[in-house]
């Protein structure tokens, strides 16, 4: 990368920090935990997120904002859920960025418990950059591999929450969710680790009791959990 090319990519990240911050301060006013979805493409973020509109009842007290190259569909599949969802379409942009996020502010319900933002398919350009959340979650489903944690470690070690998906399909597929497990902790000593099915409903229940733990634990100084 040529020094110019650097100095350009540290002025987006060093704005992109004023913006997350500013969203940050605005969700914590508010008392909304920002949970950002990480994952590769077809990890089963959305099928996850239509699981969870059924468990944080009522739907009015969560929204979703979509993040993808192009398409409302992901959108589309919550607004039919009774769910608010806004769909950003990046036009072939790998990742989200704060900005984007701090421009739908204005339009989200006044009652929000929860906002959950779903980062484009990636595990690679989205853990860069903070979206002013309060918690960050990377899935890892079983047909990728259990090796993923080691060879894209970014995405891991910002997260505090994973969810190794799919988990349905572990039993059918050369995937070792202890491996996963242990290479993760490996590179974040800190990570929660769920084992969650959104088709079966395994491990849901356990997984939404940590949302709810860190809804309860915002803080008002910074916004992120104590």
């Amino acid at each position: 990368m040529k020094r110019k090319d650097v100095a350009v990519y540290e002025d987006i990240l060093k704005s992109n920090v004023a913006a997350a911050a500013e969203v940050r301060r605005r969700m914590r006013e508010r008392g909304v935990l920002t949970v950002n979805l990480m994952s590769s493409p077809g990890a089963g973020k959305t099928t996850l997120l239509e699981r969870l509109v059924e468990k944080l009842t009522p739907p009015g007290r969560l929204a979703v904002i979509e993040g993808d190259i192009e398409t409302e569909r992901d959108a589309e599949r919550l607004r039919a859920k009774g769910v608010p969802a806004w769909q950003i379409q990046t036009g072939g942009a790998c990742h989200l960025e704060a900005r984007m996020i701090g421009r739908l502010l204005d339009e989200l319900p006044p009652d929000l418990d929860f906002l959950f933002i779903e980062n484009v398919g990636n595990l690679v350009c989205p853990a860069a950059f903070d979206l002013g959340e309060s918690l960050r979650v990377v899935l890892l489903s079983a047909p990728e591999g259990d090796d993923k944690p080691k060879k894209y470690p970014k995405a891991f070690l910002t997260a505090q929450v994973l969810v190794l998906s799919k988990a349905d399909l572990m039993g059918l597929l050369p995937f070792d969710p202890e491996r996963a497990r242990r290479e993760a902790l490996e590179v974040n000593p800190a990570l929660e680790v769920f084992r969650v099915s959104a088709l079966t409903g395994e491990g849901l229940d356990d997984f939404v009791a940590c949302l709810h733990r860190a809804r309860a634990k915002l803080t008002p100084e910074d916004g992120r959990h104590a």
